[in-house]
């Protein structure tokens, strides 16, 4: 698994030898594995556990875990690639890569070393999956504004509230969640907790019936009295809205990486179809205003791409502007799936409109890139107040 070397190759954002021979493997465990299954999750809105069975089976569901908690240390690059390869081929699936780091990272950059070895090892090792808890039915873009309640008792944090738009909710066994520990320090009041599907008082709504990505489950998250450990906060009390943002700043990289494979995914359809199908006598690929298309979907794929590469190595070195080209890279990356896959379905003209080919899945699938990790609009705030010196 690649991994950061430090290395003049790396810091200028080029994928290394290694860096390719992984994304080979993963291309073809994709396309073996996961593409196949990837209509019939969408069509049935279900888990997509074969892409699950497939990535543990192969070390690839976490690969960002440092080695020493038994992970394979894939560096920030390694991440992207490896859920840009299975975007490719079914988004749905992709999340299960991307939403372990989300899950997981406020514990890599803030928790103690007993809580890293508790929970990165079953993650690693695949028993367990890791999710996300910020958002609330109240406090989406103002997250700050959450109300969800950890009060300490004793040896112990009661956890009271709800949060919403959860990925893979239920089927992840650990749980990031933040919650206000002290009311009125708005965001330094904010604290942030390991909780565990089993844990009593813990609940989940009904999956939301959505757009695209229909194979992630997204779910509320209801906390009834849940009584954990104080053991199982995450760094010190009041540090928990701080270790958010720093972890969005490193997630949404991986947001711009699944936009990526999406988008690459449309194209590659979309170029196969057009050199097939015919009209006037000829392949429609002949014609100019197709291959002119197909040009600005390339061009817009690979300038993402390469922005997206940039804010890779700037999340592996944490140089000081990762701020800004994390949101940079989510933000240009997602806006460009939504162009390429919508130009897709175009060129597949009413082929593109049906279920029958996949451009049209792929295009419900990119709306989300613009939406979750923080709203493009929200992106564009954040790359204006650290806009590069």
């Amino acid at each position: 698994m690649a991994k950061s070397t430090g290395s003049s190759e790396f810091d200028l954002y080029r994928p290394s030898e290694e860096h390719d021979m992984l994304r080979d493997a993963v291309r073809s465990l994709a396309e073996a594995k996961i593409g196949p299954h990837a209509a019939a999750v969408d069509e049935e809105a279900r888990f997509p556990q074969e892409a699950l069975d497939a990535l543990t089976a192969s070390d690839l569901h976490a690969v960002h875990v440092p080695e020493q908690y038994g992970g394979t240390g894939a560096d920030a690059l390694a991440t992207v690639i490896v859920i840009e390869e299975v975007a490719r081929v079914c988004a749905s699936s992709s999340l299960i890569p991307a939403v372990n780091k989300l899950g997981s990272l406020p514990l890599i950059l803030s928790g103690s070393e007993e809580l890293k070895t508790k929970y990165l090892g079953p993650l690693a090792k695949g028993d367990a999956m890791f999710s996300y808890c910020l958002s609330e039915p109240d406090a989406g873009s103002d997250a700050a504004g959450m109300k969800t309640r950890a009060v300490r008792d004793g040896d112990s944090y009661v956890l009271n509230g709800v949060k919403r738009w959860i990925t893979n909710a239920g089927v992840s066994e650990y749980y990031t969640v933040m919650a206000v520990t002290d009311p009125g320090k708005r965001s330094k009041g904010i604290s942030a907790f390991v909780v565990e599907k089993s844990d009593p008082g813990v609940s989940f709504g009904a999956p939301e019936k959505k757009l695209g990505i229909k194979g992630s489950p997204t779910r509320e998250v209801y906390l009834d009295n849940v009584r954990i450990p104080a053991d199982r906060m995450i760094g010190a009390e009041g540090t928990g809205f701080a270790t958010a943002m720093q972890t969005l700043d490193h997630t949404r990289v991986t947001i711009a990486a699944q936009a990526l494979g999406i988008a690459q995914g449309a194209l590659d359809y979309a170029k196969g179809y057009v050199q097939e199908r015919k009209q006037f006598g000829k392949p429609i690929a002949e014609f100019q205003g197709v291959q002119f298309m197909l040009a600005d979907m390339a061009m817009k794929l690979e300038a993402a791409r390469q922005l997206t590469y940039a804010a890779a190595a700037k999340s592996e070195r944490v140089d000081s502007d990762l701020t800004f080209f994390g949101a940079a890279a989510k933000c240009y990356a997602s806006d460009a799936a939504m162009e390429i896959t919508t130009d897709a379905v175009q060129l597949l003209g009413g082929y593109g409109y049906t279920r029958d080919y996949p451009v049209e899945r792929m295009m419900r699938d990119a709306k989300i890139t613009q939406i979750y990790e923080g709203t493009n609009q929200v992106q564009r705030i954040v790359m204006a107040r650290n806009l590069p010196k």
